[in-house]
Parts: C-alpha cells; structure tokens; sequence
C-alpha cells in the first residue's frame, strides 16, 4: 500500500513582517512536532533557540524534534533528497513539509514547482500557502513591493502580525486592502492566538483537485 502523500505548507510574507517568529510558534506544537522544515537562507533566520544539533550538512534537528534543513541549489532537489533520507531510514521520519521563503521571494515560482514536478505530485500535496502581513508597515510594504501584493493574493490564509502597534483606523485599511486583494483566505490575528496549526494547517484545501486547477490557472496567468 502505498503512503499517502506528504502535505506541503508553503509559509511567506516579506521582510520583517514576523513569519519567522509564528514558525518558531507553530514549531513547538505537537502537530508540527515531526515535520521538516526548508528555509531559504537559513542565516537570516532566528531559529537557534531550537537548535540541538547539526546532523550532516544541511539538516538540523531540533528541540522540537522537527528537522530543518536550507536550500542548497534547487528546491525540487532538496525535497527529492529529503524524501529519499527519509525512505532510507537516514533521517528520523517526517509527516509534514514547511517551506518558509525568503522575505522578497515571488510565492509562485514556488508554487509552481510543487505543482509541476511528477516526482513531487505524488509524494506530495499542497496544504496551503500561509502569508503573514505587518500591521504596523503593511500598507506601505503593498504600496512599495509588488512581491508582498503577490503573497497577499496567493495565500490561503493571512496571519496579520504586529496589530497592537497599529492605529484602529490603519488596522481597518489594511484589512480591507487585504480583503480586496484575496476575499477568499481568512485573515487571523497572531495577538489573539488564533493564528495555531489547526486553524493554518491540514485545512484540505487541494485534496479536492478544484484549488489546484484554480492555482494552475492563476499561475499561468502570471506566468
């Protein structure tokens, strides 16, 4: 009997907007406790506090019991690999993938290799693209860069970050722009904690085919 595939979640927001600290939350919940994690530039993050050893080169297992593991080279090389460890018994077994990527990156050339890729297809199924947003510098970071107007429009769920540093009024604009942007992912605050696993995770977003054919679309579209 074969496995059932392995769910993605791609996690993206840009610089500053605080996706590396709701991952350091999230990291620590049960749910997430055998997942493996792919980080772009594993430098510019702050995950040390987690870190308990470096096993080879690029993975590194943590306190949380998750693995963690940076790009080196092509994305769809490094899932392949850490899908082949897996099976070889390498590496202790993992039933989730998280990607965060980088704070200026396009989510869809992501998202186009996950859909792309046969090898990928099935042994993997995309979860959901999770973009976080600043409250505080939201509205000028999608005034100033077209890559956050493209987290934004992509994603399946908005964790807004920061809403304690921003006036009502700015909070209320920067909902409605997100609103008008992507009416269809819900928007949850990171402050109230209602920014958990199970309301970001295992939402069965693709298993239906339907998302997918509207993602192939809208990436091509882009493209």
């Amino acid at each position: 009997m074969n496995a059932l595939p392995i769910p993605v979640a791609i996690l993206t927001g840009f610089l500053g907007s605080g996706k590396t600290s709701l991952l350091n939350s999230l990291l620590k919940d049960e749910m997430l406790s055998n997942a493996a994690v792919i980080i772009n530039e594993f430098g510019d993050v702050s995950l040390d506090h987690l870190l308990v050893e470096k096993s080879d080169e690029n993975i590194i297992e943590m306190a949380s019991g998750c693995l963690c593991c940076t790009i080196r080279g092509d994305l769809v090389e490094t899932i392949h690999g850490l899908l082949a460890r897996r099976g070889a018994g390498t590496i202790k077994p993992f039933d989730r993938i998280v990607i965060e990527t980088t704070g200026l990156a396009d989510p869809a050339p992501v998202l186009h290799t996950l859909m792309s890729d046969d090898g990928l297809l099935r042994a993997c199924r995309l979860e959901g693209v999770i973009t976080v947003v600043d409250a505080f510098n939201g509205m000028a970071t999608l005034d100033a860069h077209a890559e956050a107007v493209k987290q934004v429009a992509v994603a399946d769920r908005i964790v807004i970050t920061k809403a304690d540093l921003a006036t009502p009024r700015a909070l209320d604009a920067l909902e409605a722009r997100l609103q008008a942007l992507n009416p269809g992912a819900p928007r949850l605050r990171s402050a109230q904690g209602d920014a958990d696993p199970e309301r970001l995770l295992d939402t069965g977003l693709y298993r239906g085919g339907t998302r997918l054919a509207d993602a192939g679309s809208w990436l091509n579209a882009g493209a």
